[in-house]
């Protein structure tokens, strides 16, 4: 204590200190925004109030089309001094793609956007799906630099992983950045991921998406968010700054480069790329994609076997509340969605099964790559069994390029399909013939359940006043179940079962000019007859012919007729036994027969 004494005494004074301050290390930050979404134009407002700059990946076929930027919103952007980038044509996941495709929507991306006028330097995958070869055509397109995603820690992911970004990158074709923000970042959030990084310098892309209030998209902030956030950025120390994703790499503009014209495909083939999902490319079938909208939760798998081959495609739909979901043939620039011609119809086919009706969902192509809904077949029935489902659209429309299509899902429950197939209407190839012998109807003997009480592939039929009512016997001719058909209150009419009556999925093919012998199995309290329909070439069904009477009959029978020559243009048969009193009719085994080499009865 003397001593102490003595020191100040002599004027010495000692002063306590911690240790000394730390200064924030050289950190770069980068707002950067994905998709072209129109709203984004708020946040480039805000930033140019304080003096900020950004990076705006653009999917160039996105541009001019509702709610997103216009070529004039771009030029605007980059007259204040904002960096226009690339995102692909149509904002695809490279890595399910075949390697043309993944080039074209690169490259052309660069090409459009440089045909705008802007110096294009940066990429960014869409959904940061990627290999290592897609990395290879960014750089070969002539980007400097590519952005992934997820791969720098937050609080929403990737615990332990680096805190920035190492300028320059050690891989500029994968540069690290955050999860996309959404509507579950605060401020604090994002302020958290520059503060961290101040620790040890480095590199910063923050990416935003919509910038806005209201709707129901999760990738949305609001601008007041936004702004509280650039007004924060300003207050960092000078050893934070913000630049574009140009500016930190750096780099001169390399030359545009095109990506491939895509082949024609052979008149009259099938137009669908990978039609029973047998390629898998990142996981998933190649040349396909999911698409969804509304307030639903699908998931998106296969299943080994398909109808054919290894695999089909499967879509499971929970906690629906309004939209849809389905597998499409990637909505891309053609290497997988089929090329069209406007003014000509399409065939369109594929193979399922479903918990729930479902139904052909259409669109179509213009422009640089801009995708629009079309339109939707009739729904096809529930089926527990593999049934094709097929429809032929109207003409496509005056600008369209393309055509991509899939079977949906409006309800929860699960969705199986396989073997698609696409066709020009005009060149279709007519279905190779039966072998002879073959019998025509599809599941014959009833075996497998439909819905409302009737075996798959078959519909109830009828006219008139009278009460008939369709149920499943277990008293079978062969198996385990026929069909009863009994009808009361009679006044007129008739009632039967028959083949449903749609486009070719379950109603047997017929030949016109061809004879066929129709055969089936019954019980009956009173007469019955065949009744028979069939198809014209513009899809209507009509009433054709009836057979002669057969008798009631209290043990099984063989009730078989053969019919006059089909129509001309006549395309598909259909028919049954029906009741036209009260009574009645229990039926199995069906068949129609060509009757060029049909078996005995």
């Amino acid at each position: 204590m003397a001593s102490l004494v003595a020191l100040l005494l002599m004027g010495f004074f000692i002063v306590a200190t911690g240790a000394p301050a730390r200064a924030a290390a050289p950190t770069t930050v980068t707002l950067t925004f994905d998709d072209g979404d129109g709203d984004q134009m708020a946040a480039a407002a805000i930033m140019k109030t304080y003096g900020l700059h950004g990076t705006f990946y653009t999917p160039s076929g996105y541009i001019n089309q509702p709610g997103y930027m216009t070529v004039a919103n771009l030029k605007t952007l980059a007259a204040d001094g904002n960096e226009i980038a690339g995102h692909t044509v149509t904002h695809a996941d490279l890595a399910t793609l075949p390697a043309d495709e993944a080039t074209r929507q690169i490259c052309n991306d660069r090409v459009n956007l440089t045909n705008w006028g802007f110096r294009v330097t940066s990429f960014a995958y869409p959904f940061a799906s990627l290999t290592a070869a897609t990395e290879t055509i960014v750089k070969n397109c002539g980007f400097n630099s590519a952005r992934g995603l997820g791969d720098i820690q937050t609080r929403f992911g990737c615990a332990g992983c680096d805190l920035a970004e190492t300028i320059p990158p050690a891989d500029p074709y994968l540069t690290q950045a955050p999860d996309e923000v959404d509507n579950t970042w605060t401020l604090a959030d994002l302020q958290k991921t520059v503060t961290q990084a101040e620790t040890g310098g480095g590199w910063v892309q923050l990416t935003f998406h919509h910038i806005g209030t209201g709707g129901t998209d999760p990738l949305i902030i609001s601008p007041t968010l936004f702004g509280q956030f650039a007004a924060w950025l300003k207050t960092r120390p000078a050893t934070t700054v913000v630049k574009t994703v140009d500016q930190v790499i750096g780099g001169t503009v390399k030359p545009v480069v095109s990506g491939p014209a895509v082949p024609p495909k052979t008149a009259g083939s099938n137009l669908i790329a990978n039609p029973g999902m047998e390629t898998l490319a990142n996981g998933v079938p190649q040349c396909w994609q999911n698409g969804a909208y509304g307030t639903n939760t699908p998931t998106f798998t296969t299943v080994s076997p398909g109808r054919t081959g290894t695999r089909a495609a499967v879509l499971t739909m929970a906690g629906y509340a309004s939209g849809d979901a389905k597998w499409l043939p990637a909505l891309d620039l053609g290497g997988c969605s089929p090329s069209a011609t406007p003014g000509h119809a399409y065939a369109l086919s594929a193979w399922y099964k479903s918990s729930v009706p479902t139904q052909i969902e259409v669109y179509y192509r213009t422009g640089l790559g801009s995708w629009t809904y079309w339109t939707a077949s009739p729904f096809f029935t529930s089926a527990t069994a593999y049934r094709q489902a097929s429809w032929t659209t109207p003409a496509l429309p005056a600008g369209a390029s393309a055509v991509s299509f899939g079977l949906n899902v409006v309800s929860n429950g699960t969705l199986t399909t396989d073997d698609y197939t696409m066709y020009d209407a005009a060149t279709i190839p007519p279905p190779p013939p039966p072998a002879p012998g073959t019998n025509l109807v599809l599941n014959p003997s009833l075996e497998t359940a439909g819905t409302n009480a009737l075996p798959q592939c078959w519909q109830a039929g009828g006219y008139g006043t009278n009460t008939p009512v369709f149920s499943a016997s277990s008293a079978a001719h062969t198996g385990t179940k026929a069909e009863k058909l009994t009808v009361t209150g009679y006044a007129n009419g008739d009632a039967k079962l028959l083949p449903t009556m749609d486009n070719g999925s379950c109603s047997p093919a017929g030949i016109p000019g061809h004879t066929y012998s129709l055969r089936t199995w019954y019980t009956s309290t009173v007469p019955t007859q065949f009744a028979l329909y069939y198809r014209a070439a513009n899809g209507t069904w009509t009433y054709w012919t009836s057979s002669p009477w057969f008798a009631s009959t209290a043990a099984y029978a063989h009730a078989v007729w053969t019919t006059p020559a089909l129509p001309a243009g006549a395309t598909a048969i259909s028919f049954g036994l029906n009741l036209f009193q009260n009574g009645t009719l229990t039926t199995d085994d069906y068949a129609l027969y060509d009757t060029v080499g049909a078996p005995a009865p």
